[in-house]
């Protein structure tokens, strides 16, 4: 059916390009140039698209969506990057209208047209750019056009420019770090105080945070009066004060610990260190933290979000792309919008609130989270563009502030590494997300001897060879010149570099899989994928191959003797060339600037952390191949082919600790004079009796749960908690605190588990599903324990919610990342989502967004080798048992996240067994129902 709109030139004034905007799986409604509307196919859309260019609202999801290549198109998201850049954005039409003040689109028809008006309104707002935005932008849109950017003739029209003389674009239209203001050195604070926060202090901290009007929760100011306890002055004798701190969801944990953190803070001149798991906490920490009125006279941040290089931009890597994009023209689209976002970033940040994550889909990750510093290659104060470093920033802010919030994984990296970047250790830690510590820790000191981490190795110390282009310098580039007087390390230098020869070069993958293995590394990796391949039973397996290190065959063991000489070889000249330079810095003291010191200093770390941590792990790792035949206690081994939809990618050996809470233990929470590990999922409710609370929240302002009667009562409940924080290894025991959620959960929510449904049967999975989604009416997560059984669902789920009208997003489905999936799901309480078991974590959505949780089958963990070692320590029926409980806390915890909120929760497998149940409120009937009968009580209970 075709109509007319009623005002066609709002839209063809601009270009010649139809609208296109996807309705339903593999249909869309097409906008001629002419006005006419009409309704296409999978099968209409080739004839169209060879006669017009459409515009549409990000590319990648709307071919998905319609099932077809679409071929060159106009991207409004790309041009909405381009002219409002480092601004969020829903990439959809109503997120455009959102953030352009268009009117709301309604219908199909209404959101191809809002395409649109966004592409107009956009192009407008060229007319009011000053005119050295309007150089900058033009400059930046040429060199774009010249790598085949179709947005950029329709700019320089606009701005009354025509496109420079033919020729490769030029990388110096988008140098922005010319105009990136410096940094002004911060000095750190030195050793903080020792006052204590009092219990009664924190709540009235906690009250000013609230606001004179707001009620204080009687739970959330005891547990900011309980995380006080974690400041008192440290005890040398026993050791730093430990508080595991449960607290419901509800109860308001974040304001809760930010109270008396900030208050010490203060009173000390300290930072306190919180650390999250996910990212999108991070982000709300510091938007809490803004409930404290500003003073004027501050001359310190309140709060700093630090996380790992890898997560911001390098000026460097930005440059150096540029530089290349001559002989690389195809780059420039990508570069130059991510050359207009840095312009305007305040942070860098490539997984901040003011990314948009769904430039990763449109540009790919190479010239998006690629320009971030990967590999370790950071040259420090010998960079260019130190002093404008978004890296350097955020450390120095840190060194002044109030709250530094990082992740679980920096804060580790550090430990691991013994000092932090600007040289002093936090002494204050909030862990929050505490139930992911172990994993965290399980992460952060495990070790990978793989073909690609060696390769990685040799590239930091021997840099790019053979004349071949990229960002890796070697150490003689990098430290050449400032060695040049010294002639022993200058030997050093090339003595490492020599050495460096021994791991796998270039083309690695295809001499391990064809032959022709170079030099000791290659030649250990071919046996060892040899040995992987006789081995295991699915050697067609799309994912990866996990097998048992031992018994040890003799032809990996021989193939292990030169390699281990190989790398003692490299990790000897290394160690020496730190000596050296540690040497010249106490020589030269008195002629060195602080700038050369920074750059001298950063050498030795970089040198004796791959020395040491690396190369002496792989060591340690060959060594026991050769002298031992079952392994090192406390320690598990595997061999494993990494593989990528069946293609192998790396080989190597893994080794994780059986219980990383030791090492955590060590190198975390011993040198700390207080921690607090807290989440609203740290006990085992293994068993109601034993898991129930103490007799009411215990009174904050004493250690809550450290009498004897408290233990023998809640110790079963507390008791994996402190196996896998890290608390069992202290001298001293945790001090212990749980408080209630406020939500009555009995009221708000429902769990059905449903008898009576085929669950082998995808279709079957996929009609359950729908049905239950529409009678909630969306507002809908689906969880998938299988990427297998996702797919296999996706067809038939999508096509009978878009018969309903409710968008679906599908994870591994849509060519969009997670992070912007869960911003979609947010933004529409009418959208379902489904994705992984994993997706969980990432969740969260307050309030009619997140309505219904169906999960297809009980999360049961993977047997991989690290269960299988983790389930002989504590006993496989108990472990098993645990990690499925606490994922089904966890899961839970996220349909419920305000007092309004109402929510269903739906295991689709009726072999849930009942002694699992415990992870869920005591208060909540457990309904084990029929299909049938679940989708009545779904919409009945919504229905209300």
């Amino acid at each position: 059916m075709m109509r007319s709109m009623s005002n066609p030139a709002s839209i063809t004034h601009l270009a010649e390009a139809c609208l296109l905007f996807p309705t339903t799986e593999q249909t869309g409604i097409w906008i001629d140039t002419d006005g006419a509307i009409e309704t296409v196919s999978l099968f209409d859309l080739p004839t169209k698209l060879a006669r017009a260019t459409p515009m549409v609202c990000h590319k990648g999801w709307t071919a998905t969506r319609l099932g077809v290549d679409l071929g060159p198109v106009l991207d409004v998201l790309e041009l909405a990057a381009f002219l409002r850049p480092a601004q969020f954005c829903l990439p959809t039409p109503d997120g455009l209208a959102s953030l352009l003040g268009l009117q709301k689109p309604r219908t199909s028809e209404d959101q191809a047209l809002t395409i649109g008006a966004a592409a107009a309104s956009l192009l407008d707002e060229i007319d009011r750019l000053s005119e050295k935005e309007q150089r900058e932008i033009a400059d930046i849109a040429d060199m774009m056009g010249r790598g085949g950017w179709k947005w950029a003739n329709i700019i320089l029209t606009r701005l009354g420019s025509t496109p420079k003389k033919a020729g490769p674009p030029d990388g110096a239209a988008a140098a922005i770090w010319r105009r990136l203001p410096e940094i002004t050195d911060i000095p750190p604070r030195g050793e903080a105080g020792l006052r204590p926060v009092m219990p009664d202090a924190a709540r009235n901290r906690l009250s000013e945070m609230l606001g004179g009007h707001a009620e204080t929760r009687h739970q959330q100011a005891d547990y900011a009066a309980a995380t006080a306890q974690i400041f008192n002055p440290p005890d040398e004798e026993n050791g730093p004060s430990l508080l595991l701190a449960e607290a419901g969801t509800g109860t308001g944990k974040t304001l809760g610990y930010l109270a008396p953190s900030s208050l010490w803070a203060e009173q000390n001149s300290g930072a306190v260190w919180v650390s999250t798991y996910t990212r999108t906490l991070q982000h709300q920490i510091a938007d809490e933290m803004r409930r404290l009125e500003e003073d004027e006279t501050r001359t310190h941040p309140r709060v700093v979000i630090r996380k790992g290089r890898e997560n911001y931009l390098c000026l460097l890597n930005l440059e150096e792309a540029l530089g290349q994009m001559p002989g690389q023209p195809a780059h420039a689209i990508a570069l130059g919008l991510m050359a207009r976002w840095a312009g305007a970033s305040s942070d860098g940040d490539l997984t901040g609130a003011y990314f948009p994550a769904w430039l990763v889909d449109l540009l790919g990750t190479r010239h998006t989270l690629g320009l971030a510093d990967r590999r370790g290659e950071c040259i420090h104060s010998a960079c260019a563009h130190y002093h404008k470093c978004f890296i350097e920033k955020s450390v120095r802010l840190a060194r002044r502030a109030d709250i530094v919030v990082a992740n679980h994984a920096l804060v580790m990296m550090q430990a691991v590494l013994g000092a932090e970047e600007d040289r002093s250790r936090p002494t204050r830690y909030i862990f929050d997300e505490g139930h992911h510590v172990f994993d965290a820790a399980d992460s952060a000191f495990s070790s990978l001897l793989s073909a690609q981490e060696a390769a990685e190795l040799r590239r930091w110390v021997r840099g790019v060879e053979d004349g071949r282009r990229g960002r890796a310098r070697g150490l003689t580039k990098r430290l050449g010149e400032i060695l040049a007087d010294d002639a022993e390390a200058l030997a050093l230098l090339e003595e490492a570099s020599e050495a460096a020869r021994c791991l796998p070069d270039t083309g690695w993958r295809a001499r391990l899989s064809g032959g022709g293995a170079l030099g000791p590394s290659e030649k250990f990796f071919q046996v060892l994928r040899e040995v992987i391949y006789n081995r295991t039973t699915q050697p067609d397996s799309l994912y990866n191959i996990q097998c048992d290190l031992h018994p040890l065959p003799e032809s990996l063991r021989q193939a292990a003797l030169p390699f281990l000489d190989a790398l003692k070889t490299l990790q000897t000249p290394l160690l020496s060339l730190a000596k050296a330079i540690a040497k010249q810095l106490d020589e030269r003291s008195a002629e060195l600037d602080s700038q050369m010191r920074a750059r001298l200093e950063g050498a030795i770390r970089g040198l004796e952390w791959r020395a040491n941590g690396p190369l002496a792990s792989w060591s340690l790792i060959l060594s026991d191949c050769i002298q031992t035949s079952d392994g090192r206690d406390g320690f598990i081994d595997w061999m494993e082919l990494d593989r990528l939809n069946g293609q192998d990618r790396d080989v190597g050996i893994a080794r994780h600790y059986l219980d990383p809470s030791q090492p955590f233990a060590e190198a975390v929470l011993k040198p700390a004079h207080g921690v607090s590990i807290t989440s609203a999922t740290l006990r085992d409710s293994n068993d109601r009796k034993t898991a129930s609370p103490l007799s009411g929240d215990q009174p904050a302002d004493r250690p809550a749960s450290l009498h004897e009667e408290d233990r023998q009562m809640n110790g079963t409940s507390w008791m994996m908690a402190e196996q896998l924080t890290g608390a069992a290894h202290l001298p001293q025991p945790a001090l212990r605190t749980h408080h209630r959620s406020p939500f009555d959960y009995a009221a708000n929510s429902r769990i059905l588990v449903v008898t009576d449904l085929a669950r082998d049967r995808a279709d079957a999975t996929a009609a359950a599903m729908a049905e239950m989604m529409q009678a909630s009416g969306g507002g809908a997560l689906g969880l998938f324990t299988a990427i297998q059984r996702l797919r296999s669902v996706y067809p038939d789920l999508m096509r009978k919610l878009s018969r309903a009208n409710l968008p679906l997003y599908a994870q591994h489905m849509d060519r969009m990342n997670l992070q912007t999936l869960l911003q979609l799901f947010r933004a529409d309480p009418n959208s379902c989502l489904i994705g992984t078991d994993a997706v969980r974590d990432g969740v969260d959505v307050p309030g009619d967004a997140l309505r219904l949780m169906i999960y297809d089958r009980v999360p049961w963990p993977r047997p991989d080798m690290l269960f299988k070692a983790r389930a002989a320590w504590q006993g496989r029926e108990a472990w098993t048992e645990y990690l499925t409980r606490m994922k089904l806390r966890q899961a839970y915890g996220r349909l419920i996240r305000r007092n309004s909120d109402r929510g269903i929760f739906v295991m689709l497998d009726n072999r849930l067994p009942t002694r699992l149940t415990t992870a869920f409120p005591e208060d909540v009937e457990i309904e084990r129902v029929g299909l049938a009968e679940a989708i009545r009580s779904i919409g009945d209970f919504f229905a209300r």
